[in-house]
């Protein structure tokens, strides 16, 4: 059903078909919600159900390669969520997410590479690396969720180093078969809307800016990020973003309904 889902979007005209968040290991389940997951050879065939229909249509396809953390609900898999610290699991149930040690991050990057090369097999084109929307990798880029005092918290350089060891993993798996992606929210939330909040978010940008191969930008609001148009204008989202585009070179792609092209090109 999905295969032919996101190849009727194919057929429509998009020029990148992505998978909703997938997840890289038992470890994050997000049951009941709709998921997807690169957990062995079975997930490959299935997912290369999708590959084959978008391809027909000539565009490109897209896995967004997701660890939950503390936001993983994990009821498929029983598994305790792993995360940035222990804290109370934030999908609601009754358990507590265990913080991280070093072997933890050590099978963690490979949990993400065997995914990522996975992905390479099931013939996708461009693999995400997904770092927003309060699971795992974003825990870790924020001080107010990363008390860490090890190399992976305490500084914007220690607090974004998962990301960038996640980036440089997925690119040695990948070659030169698939591009690499980052989906990354420039800002922290909290504030009104139309005012950003950037915290360390907009240097760890920076400082990351040239690595992946296409940035996919979103912020923490999800009212505002999706809002209806009854309520939300168009290209609402531009004074968050505003900067992006003079810190990186790579390609950009935005949520915020940015539907009309002469607002694209200016």
């Amino acid at each position: 059903m999905v295969a032919e889902l996101r190849g009727v979007k194919a057929e429509g005209g998009w020029g990148v078909v992505c998978t909703e968040y997938c997840s890289i290991h038992p470890s994050s389940d997000d049951l009941p919600y709709p998921y997807h997951s690169l957990w062995d050879q079975g997930d490959i065939k299935a997912h290369g159900l999708m590959t084959e229909k978008v391809h027909q249509h000539g565009a490109l396809a897209g896995v967004e390669l997701w660890a939950g953390g503390p936001r993983a609900s994990n009821l498929f898999s029983r598994e305790v969520p792993l995360g940035v610290s222990s804290v109370p699991n934030l999908a609601g149930n009754p358990c507590q997410t265990r913080q991280m040690d070093k072997s933890d991050i050590k099978r963690l990057r490979q949990w993400h590479r065997n995914a990522a090369l996975r992905a390479k097999e099931a013939e996708f084109d461009i693999v995400y690396v997904y770092a927003t929307h309060g699971y795992l990798l974003s825990s870790f880029l924020s001080s107010t969720t990363n008390t860490r005092t090890d190399e992976y918290g305490g500084s914007v350089e220690n607090q974004s180093r998962l990301l960038r060891e996640l980036i440089e993993d997925t690119r040695e798996a990948v070659g030169d078969q698939c591009a690499v992606a980052v989906r990354f929210s420039v800002d922290d939330g909290g504030g009104s809307d139309g005012e950003p909040v950037y915290n360390e978010l907009r240097e760890v940008f920076e400082n990351l800016a040239e690595l992946p191969d296409l940035w996919d930008i979103n912020i923490a609001d999800y009212s505002y990020e999706m809002g209806v148009s009854r309520f939300v204008k168009e290209a609402s989202l531009e004074p968050y973003m505003d900067f992006v585009k003079s810190v990186t070179s790579k390609p950009v792609v935005t949520v915020g309904r940015f539907t009309s092209p002469d607002t694209m090109v200016s």
